[in-house]
């Protein structure tokens, strides 16, 4: 553990769309954010993609101990690029997370990256909060709660992450700190990009609906898109709460019929639907929606999503920030409060039984 001054935190994200690994540096306390560093992309191959795909929904086995490895190797190659690191935090990449069961995994050694990085290692961030009842994700709140006191808002934001799936953090930053009551609420608001990549993926060959074109050109099937919302009880179910990135799958068959285009617009709908229905749990509406992720770079997405939440919707970048790079930018801000003791997560973004602080720390030897 390590007491109060600011350090340069290194943290990593690789997440459920399987594009790659997005790396960032912040200047943090654990509290505030006072620097944005150095980022860095490092896209995996077809192969390691396809590695990474056949690991989906396994806790052990070949395929895991092979997905593994990709990560692993994937981290370092990117990691090792940097300077004048104090600390990292590795998120590794999630196969599995059934929070009701209380099983999650996200592949990839923390031990060996400080060996390899010789710098510590803060990583394996969810299982303490499940240990207590928690859903262990999401765990990018506290960050979006430093982000938005950074930022100068005064009143609720609100900011939403579209990734394979898509998550919110609804902010009151006049709360004393992030883990206090009402100060953040945080949840999956059900898919994002994933089933839209796997449509493109199995239909095209293509890793996702670049620059939504097939959202934009297709037609959005009703009577598909009014089952797929109304046949899940997932989004009357009050938060905190999470997913898996195949508890979705079904939407796939549904719209298995479609044309390719009529396919990912119908999913897109489906997605934008999804996030609208998250927003009605709130405490109050936000007075910004804030988006980031790969689901921003979506134009046919993004305006299926403002017509139908009650204010105004922004990629991150009108703010001033790298949509890209939150959440990695997050778990180098949890691996400070992780070596400061600091909560990680609360009653409010996980549903945990009370403020923990998650995340081990490996030393280089």
């Amino acid at each position: 553990m390590v007491k109060g001054g600011a350090l340069w935190a290194l943290g990593a994200m690789s997440g459920t769309s399987l594009d790659g690994v997005d790396a960032a540096m912040v200047r943090t306390d654990g509290v505030e954010v006072f620097e944005f560093g150095p980022r860095k992309y490092r896209a995996y191959s077809d192969q390691e993609r396809s590695v990474l795909r056949a690991a989906l929904g396994q806790e052990a086995g070949p395929e895991v101990e092979a997905a593994a490895r990709v990560v692993e190797q994937a981290h370092l190659d990117l990691l090792s690029g940097f300077e004048g690191v104090d600390v990292v935090g590795f998120h590794g990449q999630t196969t599995v997370h059934l929070p009701d069961e209380g099983r999650t995994v996200q592949i990839g050694d923390g031990r060996l990256l400080a060996r390899g990085l010789a710098t510590p290692v803060v990583w394996d961030f969810r299982t303490a909060d499940m240990r207590l009842g928690g859903q262990g994700a999401p765990l990018a709140p506290f960050y979006h709660f430093a982000l938005a006191r950074k930022l100068g808002f005064s009143s609720p934001v609100a900011f939403l992450n579209i990734g394979g799936v898509a998550n919110v953090t609804w902010v009151e930053v006049r709360a004393v700190g992030p883990e206090a009551e009402g100060a953040c609420l945080a949840f999956d608001t059900g898919p994002g990009n994933a089933l839209i990549d796997d449509v493109c993926h199995h239909r095209l060959g293509q890793s996702m609906d670049e620059d939504g074109r097939l959202t934009r050109a297709g037609m959005v099937d009703d009577a598909i898109l009014d089952a797929l919302l109304s046949g899940s009880a997932y989004f009357a179910k009050i938060p905190p709460k999470s997913l898996d990135r195949n508890d979705f799958s079904g939407w796939a068959k549904a719209v298995a019929g479609l044309s390719d285009a009529d396919a990912v617009a119908t999913l897109a709908a489906g997605t934008a639907g999804a996030i609208a229905l998250g927003l009605t749990h709130c405490a109050s509406p936000p007075g910004k929606l804030l988006v980031s992720g790969g689901g921003r770079k979506n134009p046919g997405l993004m305006e299926m999503i403002a017509a139908l939440v009650p204010c105004p919707v922004a990629a991150v970048e009108e703010v001033g920030l790298d949509g890209d790079m939150i959440e990695a930018q997050a778990f180098a801000y949890l691996a400070v409060r992780v070596m400061r003791g600091l909560p990680t997560s609360a009653p409010g973004t996980t549903g945990v039984a009370a403020p923990v602080g998650g995340g081990e720390v490996s030393r280089p030897v």
